[in-house]
């Protein structure tokens, strides 16, 4: 299995249709670099998760993640791995 590269993810993200809600704009991380948050597999999200620790909006970001099956990068301050976690409990949970 081949893992995507970080530059490929982003590069997908950015071909995408996304619409921009309003929490955005308040974002700790709207000014960051995306390579940050869409580190390649093995590599370190502590960089990203420290601006999420900050980041007024974080709950929303998490939220719109969990919501949108976000596969790929730091939102919220969690990984993919984390969401899905979570994900499955909340299925479990309803």
């Amino acid at each position: 299995m081949t893992m995507a590269r970080s530059d490929d993810i982003i590069d997908g993200l950015r071909s995408r249709s996304f619409i921009p809600t309003t929490w955005m704009a308040d974002a700790a991380c709207r000014d960051a670099d995306p390579a940050i948050f869409f580190v390649d597999h093995g590599g370190s999200a502590a960089e990203a998760r420290t601006i999420c620790a900050g980041c007024p909006v974080q709950t929303q970001c998490l939220d719109y993640a969990l919501a949108a099956n976000e596969r790929h990068g730091v939102w919220g301050g969690t990984i993919e791995k984390q969401r899905r976690t979570m994900s499955r409990q909340k299925g479990t949970a309803a």
